[in-house]
């Protein structure tokens, strides 16, 4: 895990003392090491958090003869099996997973992106061919963005890093790989991903319970990988909490796996955490902060962020606190991001009664993840030097679940009452892994279970107008072209601009369809 940056074309000796400042602008995501390799017709540059060969897994990597070199932000989880199957003949300069995604690119080139399963985004620069290759994962799991000027190319793992250019910055599509001579191509996106397309006639009820199930217990396996100390985020919540006792229960390092959650005073989080944490063993870590504490907190969350999406940022206020909390113990934590995408878990989706246009709508928030909760994710974790894995988002469970028929995800009744996400409660339902109480729990926003969303609800409704609101939406709209839809949006707007006050940043930033 790490920040990542390139520049593409003929640099000067100005282009690379911007190119330090680029790097310099994301220290927090790389503080164990950082380096730049300059290349005929590209500069790379790595920030290092180191995860997977602690002690020799620098970047940038080169192959062999030199002559390629890669810059690899995330995990490649199937890196092992690669290695056997593929690569028998290269030598290896170290255990990096990174260095196997180089020597993929040198056997099967633009091809290569095909074979790996993991979060990435990598740039590759390849002097043999003068080219340069870069490649983001399918889901847009890690983050890359993209500007040309002066005829180069400059790519960077965060917004920041590109702004001082002065020039419109893009987000580097998911599921796409890039070269300066065929721009961008799609690989594999979340459209595509669907391999099963099961009828629930060949499947039946149970073994779709029991896929589910393997894949997602499989999917936690593979997110173990680390030679660093590892935890999970736990909310209380369903989806985190289904995490942290499969994590719990692979667990081979003869420890208590850490667990780690916050909340206002007397939040519902706290309570419902403390009772899974006791349920399955882990070693539990909790954070109370208090109303100033989040006002405080909400510049610093939106200069890393990246965004004024107001549920984004409300979102993003306990994730910051947690992952600050989670980083004095670990480098790397396992998250419940996905689960409401896949198993359609948001409040609105329970209006959609038509199961075609359900299916369709969750492959729509799947594809839009890569710049709202997954920036979340990322952003938050980084600031605080720390990875997040998101187990929810396998290729191979996306693709099965994905491909099952939508009415399964329709709320059913259990008892009274319907519930979200009842085909993943049931799949786990006679294991034992967690408490009924839990397993049923009705889904919150995580700034609702935390006790946020209330507080800031009330603060925002006081110090902005109904009047105030109207004027500055009309100028905003007209100045900047972004449609304000609420008070909070307003007020993380402000603060937004003082950091990025480029119009076109503001307009690549993801939003939700409400406020």
């Amino acid at each position: 895990m790490c920040g990542i940056a390139c520049i593409a074309g003929d640099y000067t000796d100005t282009d690379k003392e911007e190119f330090k400042n680029m790097l310099d602008a994301m220290n927090y995501r790389g503080p164990d090491e950082s380096s730049i390799k300059a290349t005929p017709g590209c500069l790379l540059g790595h920030k290092r958090l180191s995860i997977i060969d602690v002690d020799s897994g620098i970047q940038p990597i080169h192959n062999e003869d030199k002559t390629a070199w890669i810059v690899c932000n995330g995990e490649i989880y199937n890196y092992k099996k690669l290695k056997k199957e593929h690569l028998g003949k290269h030598r290896f300069t170290c255990s990096s997973d990174s260095e196997v995604a180089l020597h993929m690119y040198e056997e099967y080139g633009k091809n290569c992106v095909n074979y790996l399963d993991g979060m990435f985004a990598f740039i590759i620069s390849d002097s043999k061919h003068h080219s340069v290759f870069a490649a983001r994962d399918p889901l847009g799991i890690k983050p890359l963005y993209y500007a040309k000027k002066d005829g180069k190319i400059y790519l960077a793992s965060e917004l920041k890093c590109l702004y001082p250019l002065g020039v419109s910055i893009n987000e580097f599509p998911a599921g796409h790989y890039f070269t300066p001579e065929d721009g961008f191509a799609p690989y594999r996106t979340v459209k595509n991903l669907v391999k099963y397309k099961s009828p629930y006639g060949q499947d039946s009820p149970e073994e779709i319970k029991q896929n589910i199930r393997h894949l997602l217990e499989k999917s936690v396996q593979k997110r173990l990988m680390a030679d660093v100390p590892l935890g999970v985020l736990l909310s209380g919540g369903l989806d985190s909490s289904l995490i942290a006792a499969i994590t719990a229960k692979y667990n081979k390092t003869g420890r208590p796996i850490h667990s780690f959650c916050i909340g206002l005073p007397g939040s519902a989080d706290l309570k419902a955490a403390k009772e899974v944490a006791d349920y399955i063993g882990t070693e539990h870590h909790e954070y109370i902060y208090t109303e100033q504490d989040v006002l405080e907190a909400i510049p610093r969350v939106i200069y890393h962020l990246e965004s004024f999406e107001p549920s984004l940022v409300r979102s993003a206020i306990p994730t910051y606190f947690v992952s600050q909390l989670a980083s004095k113990y670990v480098k790397v934590i396992l998250s419940g991001e996905g689960a409401d995408e896949l198993f359609a878990g948001y409040a609105y989706m329970e209006k959609i009664k038509d199961a075609k246009k359900l299916g369709c709508e969750l492959t729509r928030v799947l594809g839009s993840l890569h710049n709202i909760n997954l920036q979340r994710m990322d952003r938050m974790s980084m600031a605080n030097s720390l990875e997040g894995r998101v187990p929810f988002l396998d290729e191979d469970l996306v693709s099965y679940v994905l491909g099952l028929p939508p009415k399964l995800k329709l709320p059913h009744k259990k008892g009274t009452k319907k519930i979200e996400k009842w085909l993943l409660r049931d799949s786990f339902d006679e294991t034992g892994c967690l408490p009924a109480d839990v397993l049923w729990r009705k889904k919150a926003e995580f700034s609702e279970g935390s006790g946020t969303k209330d507080f800031l609800d009330e603060a925002f409704d006081k110090c902005i107008s109904d009047q105030e609101l109207r004027i500055a939406a009309e100028r905003i709209l007209k100045e900047d072209n972004i449609k304000i839809r609420s008070k909070q949006e307003l007020y993380f707007y402000r603060i937004f601009k003082t950091f990025y006050p480029s119009s076109s940043v503001a307009n690549i930033v993801g939003h939700w369809a409400v406020a």
